[in-house]
């Protein structure tokens, strides 16, 4: 018989897909469950993340149909990263390995073949990485691969091209667990895991239907949060053009001194004005920087929860 499987997928808003995921993930997992690979008691662990349309019901009815499909909901929208977080932490205990995708159907459901085949191999960990981005646009393909290319600058140890498609195993979830921050970038987390691990690749669809839940505003702020939680390297930065601009101001000040005991006056009122305005700029942006890094401090010693369950549907474990 083979092992647990668990497939984790949050769900925010996601009531015109969700049919057609279950009934694709109900046919891979059978033809899993047929082949040997898996055991029967493998489940669809479906989360919803404060939805406010008929997701939850969705799932609610789905369970009640068919005890395949299981239902985390949280008490309130969390954000993807602590709801997936979340279905991770409900089957670590009720699985062997799990496997995390998004709701839309862009993660191909055919690499979870890819998936099972390493971890028979004896891999904890198994990225699905993106072979092509074709359809992205070309702003949001341009804007991601130089996400990855600026964290892998800062010495953060991501997979390019990776999203949160991956397969763990019950051991690396449970050493998941103990990394306990609230700001969660679970693409740099899971890499600190370790444990052997590999990579599948495949193809990444377009959205089968509604609409996708990360705008622009959510990306750059998902991008800005993966920096500064796992690289001090923009507080380096800082420090090393306060000594830059100390040591420009220092020559500046001797030309200035220079001029002055030549007799020579200086007008310079677009020069001095135009200073300003620069140093005062980059004050602020370095204020800026510094501040997110105190924000994240303010609230990783507050230790909220990350998540809190409302209702957990799981014939299994009931």
């Amino acid at each position: 018989m083979g092992e647990v499987l668990y497939l984790v997928v949050p769900c925010y808003n996601e009531q015109e897909v969700l049919p057609e995921t279950a009934r694709r993930l109900k046919e891979k997992l059978g033809d899993c469950i047929g082949r040997g690979w898996i055991s029967p008691e493998s489940r669809v662990l479906f989360v919803d993340d404060g939805s406010r349309d008929n997701t939850w019901r969705l799932i609610e009815e789905l369970h009640g149909q068919d005890s395949l499909f299981s239902g985390v909901k949280l008490s309130r929208n969390r954000g993807h990263q602590n709801a997936l977080l979340a279905g991770l932490m409900t089957a670590k205990d009720r699985c062997d390995i799990t496997i995390s995708m998004d709701a839309d159907l862009q993660d191909d459901i055919g690499a979870i073949d890819g998936f099972l085949e390493k971890r028979r191999q004896g891999y904890d960990i198994v990225y699905g990485v993106r072979s092509k981005r074709e359809t992205d646009t070309f702003f949001k393909r341009t804007t991601a691969q130089g996400f990855y290319k600026v964290m892998l600058a800062l010495g953060v140890e991501v997979v390019d091209n990776h999203a949160d498609f991956r397969l763990m195993s019950a051991r690396a979830v449970e050493a998941l667990s103990q990394f306990e921050e609230v700001n969660l970038f679970l693409r740099g987390i899971v890499p600190l895991v370790g444990f052997p691990s590999a990579i599948v690749t495949y193809e990444r669809h377009e959205r089968f239907a509604g609409q996708s839940k990360y705008p622009l505003k959510k990306m750059l702020s998902f991008a800005f949060d993966g920096i500064t939680s796992f690289s001090v390297k923009p507080i380096r930065l800082i420090t090393s053009l306060g000594f830059f601009i100390f040591a420009a101001s220092l020559l500046a000040l001797c030309y200035l001194l220079a001029l002055k005991l030549m007799g020579r006056t200086v007008q310079g009122w677009t020069t001095l004005m135009g200073s300003i305005w620069l140093i005062g700029g980059i004050q602020l942006l370095c204020l800026g920087i510094i501040g997110e890094y105190i924000g994240k401090i303010y609230k990783e010693v507050k230790h909220r929860p990350r998540f809190i369950i409302d209702t957990i549907l799981d014939q299994k474990n009931s």
